[in-house]
């Protein structure tokens, strides 16, 4: 089937793309090469129908098929990608969608995220008496709308994308019925997200009204610099993003959403809804290129440059400050948004194809970090004690060595020490901001160094918690088979992309 499946798409894309202003049908291309994205649409709908007839302890058969629905997603995923790498992009659904190796890239990212949330939340949902078989369904709805956003080539699909993402992840925060601290978190996350989106389509309203179009390839084709409603449009789309990627000003909710949610969630959250996020900022600013927001001589790019520089900043010292670790991981998750959003800029300085690989790079080696270190949170606790404060961490490497191990490769990860991911992630991102307008931006590579030399403070905290201090207590975490997979599978990544980049940064285009 697999040799029929590549036939199919090889005698399409040899005939190019559609020619999207004719297009008056949807054609076999539109279907083949969303495939994984409609895979994880059936998956959806499948499971939130499934609900329906699987009742108590046979949810955790809904588990095993949000698991093998986004393996099969992965697999088709894989193959479009060794097809388009060979032919370019190809456009579907009369220019709103473009399949290239970019989408691809992070549809693999989401369907392995929500796999491996979903092999930790089983484990959570019993332990915390929190269960309902729709949460599998929502996951997969999530993940289908980052997988519009991976693909969008239009502002109204990239609008479409992020809400079917967010309306999702709205509802998971409230996953735990009986917490009114989950609800209260839901609701933050709700209200600051209905900000985000009035930005975000009075944005698209102002750039249709200033070219014509909300086709992205037509708007890099007609941006006018001196348009006034093109300026105001893309500062409210700046102000959409920051709101989605939680970059300051605009992270007030992260805290507390990230707090009160449960903790597959929260990792859900921190992984894979923000690199949705970044997936539509690449699409997004790539288009715009640098004309846009005069700031000094690199268009809006100086407008990202300074939010950068704030978010690492502020994100770093507050997360400084946190006792709890999730919120913690909220405040670190702030920070390397910023981290990311240097990269964004960097694609005003150089050519989106030497940029945005590090930004692709540095995604995957965040991603695969932030969910083992929610992992291990997650296996760490009990009904009992959930051990979310710092100090109840205390002694944890004499009792669970492997699970204190992974955590410490997690933090140093997340901290940028070698020979972690991080570290490589961090050298590609910075290297990219220094390659373009003779190094303008060396004073945003400076405060990037900086700030991740304070936030190795915060990490080895974690790490002197579990080696250096006597325990208070017995550790009880609840057995799961499950969740020790995703914690081992995820520190050996972050260890075999840090000691052996070239494979994964090929892939990212490099």
């Amino acid at each position: 089937m697999i040799g029929q499946l590549n036939t199919m798409l090889s005698a399409l894309a040899a005939a190019g793309p559609p020619k999207v202003a004719n297009a008056a049908r949807v054609t076999k291309a539109d279907f083949l090469f969303q495939t994984p994205m409609l895979i994880l649409v059936v998956l959806g709908l499948v499971l939130i129908l499934g609900e329906s007839f699987v009742r108590g302890r046979h949810r955790g058969f809904l588990m095993r098929i949000t698991v093998a629905g986004c393996i099969a997603a992965i697999v088709a995923a894989v193959i479009l990608y060794g097809k388009l790498s060979d032919t370019g992009p190809v456009y579907l659904m009369r220019g709103m969608l473009v399949a290239d190796t970019v989408g691809m890239f992070f549809i693999v990212l989401f369907a392995g995220t929500t796999a491996f949330i979903a092999l930790i939340s089983d484990h959570h949902q019993r332990e915390y008496q929190w269960e309902n078989g729709e949460y599998y369904g929502l996951l997969a709805l999530s993940a289908a709308g980052m997988s519009i956003l991976a693909m969008s080539a239009d502002m109204v699909s990239i609008f479409i994308g992020i809400e079917t993402m967010s309306l999702g992840v709205y509802v998971l925060a409230a996953s735990r019925w009986r917490s009114r601290r989950g609800a209260e978190a839901a609701m933050k996350y709700f209200l600051m997200g209905a900000f985000a989106t009035g930005f975000l389509l009075y944005g698209i309203a102002l750039i249709y009204g200033a070219t014509g179009t909300t086709n992205l390839v037509g708007i890099a084709q007609r941006i006018d610099p001196s348009s006034p409603l093109l300026l105001f449009g893309v500062l409210l789309i700046v102000v959409a993003i920051g709101f989605k990627v939680a970059a300051v000003p605009f992270h007030m909710w992260a805290p507390d959403a990230y707090e009160g949610a449960p903790t597959p969630v929260t990792g859900f959250m921190a992984a894979a809804v923000k690199a949705g996020a970044f997936a539509a900022a690449l699409r997004i600013f790539a288009a715009l290129g640098g004309d846009v927001l005069p700031f000094g001589n690199i268009g809006w790019a100086g407008t990202l440059a300074v939010i950068a520089a704030i978010t690492m900043t502020v994100g770093n010292i507050a997360a400084l400050r946190q006792d709890n670790i999730k919120r913690m991981l909220a405040y670190s998750s702030v920070s390397h948004a910023g981290v990311l959003l240097v990269g964004v800029v960097a694609m005003a300085l150089t050519s989106v194809e030497q940029s945005r690989p590090a930004v692709l790079f540095y995604l995957a080696a965040y991603t695969v970090t932030t969910v083992g270190a929610f992992a291990v949170v997650s296996w760490i606790g009990n009904r009992d004690n959930e051990r979310t404060n710092l100090n109840d961490w205390a002694g944890l490497a004499q009792s669970h060595p492997g699970a204190a191990l992974a955590m410490a490769v997690f933090m140093l990860s997340l901290g940028g020490i070698p020979p972690t991911v991080g570290f490589i992630g961090k050298f590609y991102i910075f290297k990219s901001a220094m390659a373009g307008y003779d190094g303008q931006l060396l004073w945003l590579v400076i405060i990037g160094v900086l700030n991740s030399a304070i936030s190795v403070f915060y990490y080895l905290r974690v790490v002197t918690t579990m080696y250096f201090r006597d325990p208070d207590g017995e550790f009880k975490p609840a057995t799961s088979a499950a969740v020790m997979f995703v914690i081992i599978a995820c520190a050996i990544g972050v260890i075999a992309m840090g000691v052996l980049p070239s494979w994964w940064l090929d892939k990212a285009g490099f």
